[in-house]
């Protein structure tokens, strides 16, 4: 879960990655973008959009979904299917305000309006930086489950405006997939219109105070005026409601982040008086992150109790424990919550991390094993690599240690020792095995790579 760029949720090292940008001074900024990693929140997201992805003939499965950890009103795709959504978007919108969102995102991506911009793009330094950025995009997995896991600290400013705006043309298409496809699905497009008007009164504020979101996705009257029509007389679904948990699943969404991110506000907003769910999760959450441990466990045990087959409760318990210095007593719920979400690479990291810390050499295939199967999930983490590096150390497995560094340097862009350490493996793996196979593909990429930059 959430905790500052230094220390991640009992993660002590974290993978930075820095850009260096040749993008034109007059659309340089000056911020950089930390991407923050959540099982729950992720898989809350996905719950919203998988209908809507369908709709496009999109597979869910080849989505990227990234969280930036931002306070700022906005959501953007990139890269053709991955959406980044801003941690400010999630807090300050209601449900259907945000699936509204992902409607037209989604519209972005089926239209393959990014792709089209791409092509019209003649600044080559402009290409170069985006491509550059679609790499970190794809490096977000760094980083154990939770809230916050992997945050990488970016280089130089992004130059969103250049990269993500749309043109109106395109913004109005986004549009029409977008309430055709909630129409489709049988969910109102009164969350969408909701949101535009919201944006709408941002068009009088001078550029400078505008939120991110109006300034990347050109915003026209006739814009809303579209979308109130269709609500106003063509859709069937304005007294339909979401299926029911998304509204619990969203209360507990925005409990979550509020607790991690903000928390002495998230302890003003959820009184303890207030026995819902999400106003207890929340409030462990906080009283966690202001070390008063001895208040947030009962909360957590609490829920635990209420819902004992919630996986992200018990994720929550074995960090807390984790990170106070009870590795053994955080092993038991982290094992439990793998079991409850067995897909779930961040928190089977988490587990692989808390057993190498009991320091007891009789969990170590069970480390190995959890971390084996964590870095399937999340083959772009560098740290679950580094854990497994671990792992195969403290079991002497040699031969597999020297393809987990490969993969590890791979993940952290370090190419001479992605190389080094896949060919150390290449030559001491069983011929044919799956490492051995991966460990020539690293080389060969590697190789690749190196010929491209010499122009070869």
């Amino acid at each position: 879960m959430f905790a500052g760029p230094k220390r991640l949720a009992g993660i002590a090292v974290v993978w930075v990655l820095s850009l260096v940008l040749t993008v034109q001074p007059a659309l340089a900024q000056s911020r950089s973008i930390s991407f923050i990693r959540d099982t729950e929140i992720e898989h809350i997201l996905r719950e919203y959009a998988t209908p809507l992805w369908q709709q496009g003939g999109i597979v869910p499965e080849s989505v990227t979904i990234a969280l930036i950890n931002d306070d700022s009103l906005n959501a953007f795709v990139s890269g053709g299917q991955n959406i980044f959504f801003h941690t400010g978007l999630l807090m300050d919108t209601e449900m259907p305000e945000l699936i509204g969102v992902i409607a037209h995102e989604t519209g972005h991506i089926v239209g393959g309006h990014l792709a089209r911009s791409r092509d019209a793009m003649s600044n080559a330094s402009t290409i170069a930086t985006l491509s550059l950025l679609l790499g970190l995009a794809a490096a977000i997995g760094a980083g154990r489950g939770d809230v916050a896991q992997g945050v990488m600290g970016g280089g130089q400013e992004i130059a969103m405006r250049s990269f993500f705006s749309f043109s109106r043309q395109q913004e109005g298409s986004a549009d029409e997939f977008g309430m055709h496809a909630l129409e489709a699905v049988g969910w109102p497009a009164t969350g969408m219109l909701s949101m535009m008007q919201k944006l709408a009164s941002q068009e009088l504020l001078p550029e400078s105070r505008q939120v991110e979101y109006v300034r990347t996705h050109p915003l026209t009257r006739n814009r809303v005026e579209v979308i109130k029509n269709f609500v106003e007389h063509e859709s069937k679904n304005n007294n339909k409601s979401f299926p029911a948990a998304f509204y619990d699943m969203h209360a507990r969404m925005k409990a979550k982040l509020l607790g991690f991110m903000r928390p002495d506000l998230a302890l003003r907003r959820y009184s303890a008086d207030d026995t819902a769910v999400a106003a207890r999760y929340a409030r462990a959450i906080a009283l966690y992150q202001k070390g008063r441990i001895a208040e947030s466990l009962p909360l957590v045990d609490g829920l635990i109790k209420q819902e004992p087959d919630n996986p992200y409760f018990l994720e929550l318990k074995g960090q807390i424990l984790f990170e106070n210095g009870h590795a053994a007593e955080a092993v038991p719920p982290y094992r439990r919550s793998v079991q409850l979400a067995p897909e779930a690479g961040l928190i089977r990291s988490a587990l692989g991390h808390a057993l190498l810390e009991v320091g007891d050499d009789r969990l170590v295939p069970e480390a190995v094993q959890t971390l084996q199967a964590a870095a399937r999930l999340e083959r772009r983490s560098a740290f679950v690599w580094q854990l497994l590096s671990s792992a195969y150390s403290r079991a002497d497995m040699q031969p597999q240690l020297a393809y987990a560094r490969a993969e590890e340097a791979l993940a952290r862009g370090d190419i001479r020792a992605a190389k080094f350490h896949a060919d150390k493996a290449e030559q001491m793996l069983p011929a044919g095995s799956p490492e051995w196979l991966r460990a020539q593909d690293i080389r060969v990429m590697v190789e690749s790579r190196v010929g491209m930059d010499r122009g070869e």
